[in-house]
């Protein structure tokens, strides 16, 4: 079976470790497979390894230890210096970053859409034309001339998510794509992330958002606090399994009083909270 068939291995992780400044452990013996066509949601709290596992599954990180490979090839460092290999490799995957502002930064939106494609080596005309066919899809065609930092926060996640989508690559991750957006963007992009994998795109998303999981995923890859998988399967087994979101620390038990009796219940950890840990804990590794 060909790696681009329904159902073949696209991205095999075997062993993987990552420390950042050969420090801070990011990546503890992590393996994984990415399927075509799947769905793929990262859990787990903050400061686990998903972000950083979303970098070494677009070459942006090299594991210090283990295998990456991606459509059949070995991902290096060394590989990835060469501009055929490196084309091919930055075509197919495609990265959308939590933060917008990391990602925007051409004087407006069309040159920010076009910055991909022209580095490509795409004539001027077909990018044009693909410039043209990604603001009418994400329906920001009014925004074309205008200067990303003008933006919303919303307006920015779409020119964003343009930026990659204009490369048609097969596989497309997301970074924790509902967070900091207001209710009616949040709703617009879990649609169009179905939309996109319906036309035959693997997705591979860290989130927290739990409420929307058994939408935006067929399987869940669960990181333990130690940077390891803890577990897997799909969504409504992963929700249902307690005792491995207590332990992973995706909820947490809350126990308070109302007179003599004692009352316990679980509090899933927010997005507002869990960035303030980020920003407390870990501000320059994830």
């Amino acid at each position: 079976m060909s790696v681009d068939a329904p159902g073949a291995d696209l991205l095999v992780i075997e062993h993987a470790s990552y420390a950042y400044l050969e420090r801070f452990q990011a990546l503890a013996d992590v393996s994984l497979t990415i399927r075509h066509g799947e769905k793929v949601a990262l859990l787990g709290a903050n400061g686990c390894g998903k972000s950083t596992l979303l970098k070494l599954l677009d070459g942006l990180v090299f594991p210090d230890s283990g295998t990456y490979r991606a459509f059949g090839g070995d991902v290096t460092e060394d590989h990835l210096e060469d501009e055929q290999f490196s084309r091919g490799f930055r075509s197919r995957v495609g990265f959308v970053f939590q933060n917008s502002d990391v990602q925007v930064f051409s004087p407006t939106v069309r040159d920010e859409i076009a910055f991909g494609p022209l580095n490509m080596g795409l004539s001027r005309d077909d990018v044009g034309a693909r410039v043209d066919d990604t603001l009418r899809m994400l329906d920001i065609v009014e925004l074309a001339d205008r200067a990303p930092y003008q933006l919303s926060g919303g307006q920015k996640k779409r020119v964003a998510i343009a930026s990659v989508l204009v490369m048609n690559p097969e596989v497309l991750l997301f970074d924790e794509p509902t967070a900091a957006l207001d209710p009616r963007t949040q709703q617009w992009l879990i649609e169009l992330i179905v939309e996109l994998n319906e036309t035959g795109k693997t997705i591979v998303l860290a989130t927290h958002d739990l409420d929307a999981l058994d939408v935006l995923a067929d399987r869940c890859i669960v990181f333990s606090e130690d940077h390891r998988v803890a577990g897997e399967g799909a969504p409504g087994a992963v929700l249902g399994d307690r005792d491995l979101l207590l332990r992973v620390n995706l909820v947490h038990e809350h126990r308070h009083r109302h007179g003599r009796i004692e009352h316990s219940h679980e509090h899933q950890l927010g997005h507002h909270e869990d960035e303030a840990l980020d920003r407390l804990e870990r501000p320059y590794l994830f």
